[in-house]
C-alpha cells in the first residue's frame, strides 16, 4: 500500500474522533457526572466499593462526603497488595502493569496501576487524539509519510508474581499495536533498553537513516538524544538529517528552559511544537491549537476531575470543587478519580484554568516546592532526608539551604546547585558533596537515572553561604518572621541567584 494513501486514511480515521471531542466540549459537566457514575457503578463489588457502599452513590455530593481524599502514602499499602498479585481490591479487572515514578516520605518510589481500561481508554486514546488535532490543525502534514523518533524508558519484572513495572513510556511502548511500531522509530527492542548510556547510541545508530517526520519525549532527555545525533552525523540542524521533520510533541517537565536551545538545532520558523500533559496516573490535556502554551483538558479518558484552591491546600479548611465550579486563574490542585482505581487521589500537580468554554488549563507547577527540570522530581523531603544522612557521616550543621536547576547550555548537561549556610562546616567539601549526591540517589529512583553516568545531571555543585546570609536575604526583603520561610527547592535560579550575589 503506497504511504501517501496510507497517510490519507489515517488522518481520515483520526479525524472522525473530532466529532467525539464536540460532544465534551459542549457539554463538559454532564459528560464528567456521567462518568463518574460510571465508575461507581464498574467497582461496586470491589473491595473499596463495598467498604464506601459505591451501589448507593447517586452524585457527586454523596461521592465527597464518603470517599477521603488521598495522596500516594494513603494509597500505598492497597497498590501493594495489588502489586503482590491480590486482585479487586480497588478496580474489578486484574492489574498487570505498574507505572514507575518518584516517591514520597514513605517510597523510594512510586508505583501507579495501569488498568487494561486506562492503557486503552486514556493513554492510546489521547495519543490518537492528539495527532487528531494535530492533523485537524495542520490539513497539509506529511506526518505519515515518515517516522515518529519516540524516546521512552526501560521496564522490569517483579519477580514475585509476574506483574510488571517500569515508565509508563516503556508501559505504552511494549503494548502498542503493531501498526504504531511500524511507524515508529527506533524498534521496541531499543526503546527498552535498561542501560540509558548504551541506549542513546543505540536510538542514535538506528534513526539517523530513518525519514523521521515528528519526535515525541520528555525535552531534556530529548534534547541529550538530538545532541547526540548531530555529533555523531557532524552536521549543524537536524533538518539536515531529517528534512522532513515537522512536529515536537513534548510532556513531563517545563519546556520554557529548553526553547532556545531547541529553536537552534531546529531552525525553521514553521516547526511545530505540541505540548501534552500526562502522567503515571493518566493522560490529562493536550495543546488543541498551533502555537498554543494552553491545553485542553480531556473529559471523556474514564478520568473525573476535582480541584482544591491552593489557599486551602493542606489546611484544616481544605476542599475539593468539581469542574463546573472552577475560576479563571486560580491556582487549583489536580484530585482524580480513575478507570484504575485512583479514587480521589491527589496527583501533586496545580494548574491555573485560562478558559472555561472549552476548559483550557495551563501547569502551574507542583503541590510542593521541587526541582524537575530534567524529570528527576526532587522534592523537599529527598533533600531535608540527604542533608540530615550526610551531616551524620561528617559532623557536619546546617543553618539553611536552597537547591535550584543549572540549565542545559549547548551540550553541556544539567545539574543542581546548592548554597548551604553551615553552623558547622565539614572539613571537606568535596567529600561532602559526593555523600550529597549518593544520599539523594538512594531516596529518588528518577534523579538516581538522570545522574546514571551522567547522562542528563553532572554532580551537584554545593556553594558555601557566609554566615547570616539568610537572615539578611529575609531582613532586606521585609520576611523576618516566623511566617516567612527560606524556599527550599525551586524550578528556575531566580531565587537562588538573589542570594549569590549577598554571598559575599
Amino acid at each position: 500500500m503506497p504511504i501517501p494513501f496510507v497517510n490519507s486514511i489515517a488522518a481520515w480515521l483520526l479525524k472522525k474522533r473530532f466529532h467525539q471531542i464536540e460532544l465534551f466540549l459542549k457539554y463538559p459537566n454532564e459528560v464528567q457526572n456521567e462518568l463518574l457514575l460510571e465508575l461507581l457503578n464498574v467497582a461496586k463489588d470491589t473491595e473499596m466499593g463495598r467498604a464506601y457502599d459505591f451501589k448507593s452513590i447517586k452524585n457527586y455530593k454523596t461521592f465527597t462526603e464518603r470517599i477521603p481524599i488521598k495522596n500516594y502514602d494513603g494509597w500505598q499499602d492497597a497498590i501493594e497488595r495489588s502489586r503482590k498479585g491480590e486482585s479487586n481490591i480497588f478496580w474489578p479487572t486484574p492489574i498487570k502493569w505498574f507505572a514507575k515514578s518518584s516517591g514520597t516520605t514513605r517510597a523510594k518510589s512510586k508505583f501507579i496501576p495501569v488498568s487494561e481500561e486506562s492503557l486503552e481508554d486514556c493513554h492510546y486514546a489521547a495519543s490518537k487524539d492528539l495527532l487528531c488535532m494535530y492533523l485537524n490543525n495542520n490539513e497539509n502534514s506529511q506526518l505519515f509519510n515518515g517516522k515518529s523518533l519516540r524516546l521512552g524508558g526501560s521496564k522490569e519484572m517483579y519477580k514475585e508474581n509476574g506483574t510488571i513495572f517500569g515508565d509508563l513510556s516503556a508501559i505504552l511502548i511494549d503494548n502498542m499495536p503493531f501498526w504504531a511500531e511500524f511507524s515508529s522509530t527506533p524498534s521496541n527492542k531499543v526503546s527498552l533498553m535498561s542501560d540509558w548510556e548504551h541506549k542513546m547510541q543505540a536510538i542514535v545508530d538506528e534513526t539517523i537513516n530513518e525519514n523521521v517526520t515528528s519526535l515525541a519525549g520528555v525535552p531534556s532527555w530529548m534534547l541529550v538524544l538530538l545532541n547526540n545525533v548531530l555529533e555523531t552525523t557532524g552536521k549543524d540542524n537536524l533538518f539536515d538529517i531529517w528534512p522532513n521533520l515537522e512536529v515536537y510533541f513534548h510532556g513531563g517537565v517545563s519546556f520554557v528552559p529548553y526553547v532556545d536551545q531547541y529553536k537552534k538545532i531546529l531552525p525553521k520558523k514553521n516547526f511545530k511544537y505540541y505540548e501534552i500533559y500526562n502522567a503515571s496516573e493518566g493522560f490529562f490535556a493536550i495543546q488543541d491549537q498551533n502555537n498554543s502554551d494552553e491545553l485542553l483538558l480531556m473529559l471523556d479518558y474514564g478520568i473525573f476531575y476535582e480541584f482544591i484552591p491552593m489557599d486551602v491546600y493542606d489546611t484544616p479548611e481544605e476542599y475539593a470543587i468539581p469542574l463546573s465550579e472552577v475560576k479563571l486563574n486560580k491556582n487549583y490542585a489536580v484530585i482524580i478519580t480513575t478507570n484504575a482505581g485512583l479514587w480521589r487521589y491527589k496527583v501533586g500537580d496545580t494548574l491555573r484554568f485560562t478558559s472555561l468554554n472549552p476548559y483550557r488549563i495551563k501547569i502551574s507547577g507542583r503541590t510542593k516546592h521541587h526541582i524537575n527540570v530534567f524529570g528527576e522530581e526532587l522534592i523537599i523531603e529527598n533533600a531535608e532526608s540527604a542533608l540530615k544522612k550526610v551531616c551524620k557521616r561528617t559532623n557536619a550543621e546546617i543553618v539553611d539551604f536552597t537547591g535550584a536547576p543549572i540549565f542545559m547550555e549547548g551540550k553541556a548537561k544539567g545539574a543542581h546547585e546548592w548554597l548551604i549556610e553551615f553552623k558547622t562546616p565539614p572539613k571537606d567539601i568535596d567529600y561532602f558533596s559526593e555523600l550529597f549526591d549518593n544520599a539523594l540517589k538512594s531516596l529518588n529512583s528518577d534523579y538516581e537515572a538522570k545522574r546514571y553516568n551522567n547522562i542528563t545531571l553532572n554532580k551537584p555543585k554545593i556553594n558555601i553561604a557566609r554566615p547570616l546570609l539568610f537572615h539578611d536575604w529575609l531582613k532586606e526583603n521585609n520576611k523576618l518572621g516566623g511566617q516567612h520561610k527560606i524556599q527550599r527547592l525551586s524550578n528556575t535560579r531566580d531565587y537562588l541567584e538573589k542570594l549569590l550575589k549577598l554571598n559575599y
